[in-house]
Parts: structure tokens; C-alpha cells; sequence
């Protein structure tokens, strides 16, 4: 996922109250990092192949994952953040639910009014 991509994925789950925040897996490689209870984290699509996975850590250890989504590699922006928003990580191998939760109170955006400014001014 490129870094413009996955900021805006990370926004519009911002938006739907999911603590999501943008991951920097290594140089020029970014993905999304979902924060979850018991200290976990679901980072999505870090390793930089076509489909949407995530792996689920805890403490650096691998706690869990969620397999590829079949036909994640056509999905638009709109699409991720849905996939994103209805993985229950409840179990080992994570899964899709149904439908959507219901989105909460929206968290404010990473950075605030100094945020271009962090960022080196790459993108509007």
C-alpha cells in the first residue's frame, strides 16, 4: 500500500471510531495499524503484496493473523476500510463479519494542525 493510501484508510477508520494509525513498515512500504484490546495489533498490508492481509501482534509476538480476503487486490479505498472495519480478531485466524459494526464517535486525526508539517508537506 502506498503512503497517501493507507494515511486515507487510516483517516476514514479514524472517522468510524477504530483506533487505526499509519504504519511504517520500512523504507518506502506502509501499511495500517489497528489497535485492539489486551495490547494487541492488527497490522494490515505491511508486506507489500496485491491482497489485503494482517498480521496480529502482541508484544512483537505473533498473536493471530488474518488470511488474505479473496479479491482484496481489485478492492477501491472505500472497500479496505470496510474489510477493515467488519475483521473480528476475536480468534487465532481471524474472519469477516456479515455487516459492519456500528461506527462510533470518530477520534481525532494523528497529528493534528502540525501534521503536514511532520510529514514534510508530501500530500494535501
Amino acid at each position: 500500500m502506498d503512503e497517501n493510501r493507507a494515511r486515507r484508510v487510516a483517516d476514514a477508520l479514524r472517522d468510524r471510531g477504530i483506533d487505526a494509525h499509519l504504519a511504517k513498515a520500512s523504507v518506502d512500504q506502509y501499511g495500517v495499524r489497528v489497535s485492539l484490546h489486551g495490547g494487541r495489533q492488527a497490522e494490515w498490508d505491511t508486506d507489500g503484496t496485491a491482497g489485503l492481509e494482517a498480521q496480529v501482534m502482541r508484544d512483537g509476538m505473533l498473536v493471530g493473523y488474518v488470511p488474505q480476503i479473496e479479491g482484496s487486490e481489485d478492492f477501491d479505498e472505500e472497500q479496505v476500510v470496510d474489510a477493515i472495519a467488519r475483521t473480528d480478531y476475536d480468534q487465532p485466524i481471524a474472519r469477516q463479519r456479515a455487516a459492519s459494526p456500528p461506527a462510533a464517535a470518530s477520534l481525532p486525526r494523528e497529528g493534528g494542525v502540525f501534521r503536514r508539517f511532520l510529514d514534510g508537506f508530501r500530500y494535501r
